[in-house]
């Protein structure tokens, strides 16, 4: 079911890592934004949808992995639109992501994956800011409502995810506390962050996502052992231990 977290700004969230599709009123109709996860999460969105009685305008892709590249015959075919470097990204590993979705999730549309077209240079129809950085995957997109106080974070600011550094690619580190910079400049006209994965952050709690993913960032900088308490979820630890090993490697 749609919870409305701002005006005009509806989250639906999975059982499957806790993933939000988030839908936005635009001027022509609605975006959505990351929708997922399964089949029948995509279909119950669709008829959340419908009940709203306002017609998908387009799709919005926060970055190019597997579970942000869905889509839904009942969506329509619309535009769905993603950072250059994102849809660049996402129709070179087409195949990568089918089976990758093929192996997660039941029911879901492979053939419409990721078929994505870099949003125009105005923005239209995608209503707000594109906060674009290339921590967690290339492309990585936010998406600041200012004028509704919302941020879009993508797979940034999780209450339920530590920040997970992009394995193939050096630099992460550094990417990681760019992409915090410029969220932070960006949450401090928002009173409400959705994250990809995890529970809305309102007020106060938006502040603390942020000084919880710089903590872990700074430790890895550190070399020490982060003092987080989501790593208390044991099947983080391999992500973990992989952000370790490339946090210690030389960046280039």
């Amino acid at each position: 079911m749609l919870k409305q977290v701002a005006d005009g700004v509806w989250v639906r969230q999975s059982e499957w890592v806790w993933s939000n599709a988030v839908v936005v009123r635009g001027e022509a109709g609605v975006i959505l934004v990351d929708p997922g996860i399964g089949g029948a999460d995509l279909d119950q969105l669709a008829e959340d949808v419908d009940r709203l009685g306002l017609p998908v305008v387009a799709g919005f892709s926060t970055h190019p992995h597997w579970d942000h590249l869905l889509w839904h015959s009942r969506f329509g075919d619309v535009p769905r639109y993603a950072t250059a470097a994102g849809a660049k990204v996402a129709g070179e590993a087409r195949e990568r992501a089918q089976a990758m979705a093929a192996e997660s999730a039941s029911g879901i549309p492979l053939e419409l994956i990721g078929l994505l077209t870099p949003l125009p240079a105005d923005g239209s129809p995608v209503p707000g800011e594109i906060v674009e950085h290339e921590a967690h995957a290339i492309g990585h997109a936010a998406l600041l409502l200012a004028d509704r106080g919302v941020l879009l974070a993508g797979d940034m600011l999780s209450d339920v995810l530590i920040p997970l550094l992009d394995p193939r690619r050096p630099g992460q580190v550094s990417a990681y506390e760019t992409a915090l910079d410029r969220l932070g400049e960006a949450a401090r006209t928002v009173d409400v962050l959705v994250p990809g994965h995890g529970a809305v952050a309102e007020g106060p709690e938006v502040a603390a996502r942020l000084a919880a993913d710089r903590a872990y960032i700074d430790a890895l900088r550190r070399g020490t052992e982060p003092d987080d308490v989501r790593l208390a979820q044991d099947w983080l630890s391999g992500p973990h231990q992989s952000n370790l090993k490339q946090a210690a490697a030389p960046e280039l």
